[in-house]
């Protein structure tokens, strides 16, 4: 389950920007997945709440934001939308397509005291 290390990366992505920042506790993360990222949001979720107990981020709501999935079509010439990567182009319907967005997870801002 790679969301348990993902989740370890926030928490010290957290703690540096606690140091940077001058916070000492956070109330909520909201972070964007993209759909292509390959992360399962329910196992994201429990680790979370695991791997940020103790932390400055224990009892943090997480919000999850679904950012949408984009290709270059070969065929359009064109930047398209996309639901599942393996979908066809939906402007012309060909197959040859580069996924170029919607692969990221960032964080997006938090809430901190």
């Amino acid at each position: 389950m790679h969301e348990m290390a993902l989740c370890e990366s926030l928490r010290s992505a957290l703690e540096e920007a606690a140091r940077t920042q001058n916070f000492s506790k956070v109330t909520r993360v909201r972070l964007a997945v993209g759909r292509f990222a390959g992360v399962e949001v329910e196992a994201l979720r429990f680790g979370f709440d695991v791997v940020m107990k103790g932390s400055l981020a224990e009892g943090a709501d997480l919000v999850v934001l679904d950012e949408p999935g984009t290709a270059w079509c070969f065929g359009c010439n064109d930047t398209v939308p996309l639901a599942h990567r393996l979908d066809p182009c939906p402007k012309c319907g060909g197959e040859r397509l580069l996924p170029n967005g919607g692969t990221e997870m960032t964080i997006k801002d938090l809430e901190v005291m």
